[in-house]
């Protein structure tokens, strides 16, 4: 791609990006969808003017892991640590459920192939953090003890998802169970979970020092970029998600965390409201690229919508999705039916981590065109039809 077509590229993104975000949004629409239909509309799905590219790629990374660090320093780290075992149960029956039901109703009822039913069921598992996260911003929710659950078992299901990722890619391409393989990732993946925000409390201490003894302008987004920008690269070293990188430096920064016998590392409330106001444009410019190349990466022209098949098998599979990750959500106790309900709907959205998922077993030849047309579909419905519910339940939380 030439740097001029580049230019233009970004230019249709940011700002189709912004004026659907803000069209939606003033409807009553979750903008997010408004940012989802950019790609859509830009993508091989309608116009066709953009296609996905290892920039743009960089580019919604970068946007996607500034989002979970914003997520991370407005976290209430003890309701987060108090919402740990709910957190827990929702995430872990979000992925079992939807895990078995996925592959027993490819393998045995549309009698697909052990490999193709492994990676629909490893589909059909994941949770979009970002796509969840981003709709409780847009309705002012995100501080809400369902949303501190919700964020939790979220963090949880993309731990676990990278894992499963391993273990279904070694099979597929080994035929072989590489336990040894996955355990390694697991173990690595925890000990960074376990050393990341105490590191990023130290540094965050060593950045408070100098605060006031800096002379050129930019200290303090320059600083906490290049944090994140390193613990992301730590977290993607110890095979973790850059995501959880990102999201253990914001939650190191915020107010309410702190490490044990760390008393003397205090956390400046006015250093924190400069990081948050240094912050919050770039947030506001890059997360939006993330948004749309979701919507750039699901192609709806591939799909054949006059196919009986399809549709038998779409809602087949777009039931299971939606239920598989409701139930979880009714094995915790909450205050009412409809908390239950909320913190099911927050766990559907399949996204970004969805399409991975489905995009690795295309690329490996694994899924075939029709398969794969019918996942993009899965993901595309269980990404846009979430944000609308929850626009709808979550004003009658019982608090």
């Amino acid at each position: 791609m030439q740097i001029h077509d580049f230019f233009l590229s970004l230019f249709l993104i940011l700002i189709v990006a912004r004026i659907l975000g803000e069209l939606f949004a003033r409807f009553g629409i979750p903008s997010v969808l408004g940012e989802l239909f950019a790609g859509v509309l830009l993508g091989s799905s309608i116009l066709g003017i953009i296609q996905p590219n290892e920039i743009l790629k960089v580019l919604a990374e970068i946007g996607i892991i500034l989002l979970l660090f914003e997520v991370g320093i407005e976290t209430d780290y003890e309701r987060l640590r108090n919402a740990g075992k709910k957190s827990f149960i929702v995430a872990i029956f979000g992925i079992v459920l939807p895990f078995i039901s996925g592959f027993l109703l490819a393998y045995y009822v549309f009698e697909l192939s052990f490999d193709i039913a492994l990676f629909i069921s490893g589909t059909l598992t994941a949770t979009s953090i970002g796509i969840t996260v981003r709709v409780l911003k847009d309705i002012h929710m995100e501080k809400t003890n369902i949303a501190q659950i919700v964020i939790g078992a979220a963090v949880i299901d993309d731990i676990i998802g990278i894992i499963l990722l391993v273990f279904i890619y070694d099979f597929s391409i080994s035929h072989e169970l590489t336990f040894s393989h996955t355990m390694s990732v697991a173990a690595t993946v925890v000990m960074f979970l376990i050393l990341a925000p105490a590191l990023a409390k130290l540094l965050s201490y060593v950045i408070d020092k100098y605060h006031e003894k800096y002379l050129v302008p930019g200290y303090v987004p320059t600083i906490i970029i290049s944090l994140i920008l390193l613990f992301s690269y730590f977290s993607h070293l110890f095979g973790a998600p850059a995501i959880l990188g990102s999201f253990a430096a914001g939650i190191a920064l915020s107010r309410r965390f702190f490490l044990p016998f760390g008393a003397f590392i205090k956390t400046n409330h006015i250093l924190l409201d400069e990081v948050k106001s240094s912050m919050t444009p770039i947030i506001q410019i890059f997360t939006p690229i993330f948004f749309v190349m979701v919507g750039l990466s699901v192609d709806l022209s591939v799909i054949d919508f006059t196919s009986s098949y399809f549709w038998l098998m779409s809602l087949s599979f777009i039931l299971i999705a939606f239920v598989s990750k409701f139930i979880g959500a009714f094995l915790i106790h909450q205050k009412c039916f409809l908390n239950n309900t909320i913190i099911g709907i927050s766990m559907i959205p399949r996204g970004e981590v969805g399409l991975i998922f489905a995009e690795m077993g295309r690329v490996n030849g694994i899924l075939e065109n029709d398969i794969y047309a019918i996942l993009i579909f899965v993901i595309a419905m269980t990404t846009i039809i979430p944000p609308f519910l929850l626009k709808k339940y979550f004003k009658a939380e019982c608090v």
